[in-house]
């Protein structure tokens, strides 16, 4: 029951990190100092995106589902719990490259902003 627990933690955990991946430079517009702990994660988040990489959570979460008994996934999280919701038919490479380039655009209008507002006052 343990290793359910924390499977479904990680999983938890792993939503929120990509949530703030795509999402993060809006706090980043409020908070300025929160571009430290930001940058790096996108930066991640589009690199694993990017280069087409497997996020090293997600055998970590399917390492757990295998000690709780139940069946672990052969792809990737955003494949498994993300993309059949939002895309039925599957995860392309073409889908995987624009997800990486999105965060990477969104990120650099959010901090454009950012710099804007911090050089005008």
């Amino acid at each position: 029951m343990i290793y359910r627990i924390l499977a479904e933690m990680l999983l938890v955990a792993h939503l929120a990190f990509i949530l703030f991946v795509v999402f993060g430079g809006f706090a980043v517009l409020k908070w300025h100092w929160l571009a430290w702990l930001h940058l790096p994660v996108a930066g991640w988040g589009a690199i694993v995106e990017l280069k087409g990489w497997v996020c090293p959570l997600t055998p970590w979460e399917n390492k757990l589902r295998v000690l709780a008994g139940q069946e672990g996934y052969d792809e990737g999280f955003i494949e498994h719990y993300i993309m059949p919701v939002i895309y039925p038919s599957g995860l392309t490479r073409d889908i995987q490259t624009t997800l990486g380039l999105l965060v990477v655009a969104i990120n650099l209008v959010l901090y454009g902003v950012v710099l804007y507002r911090m050089f005008r006052s």
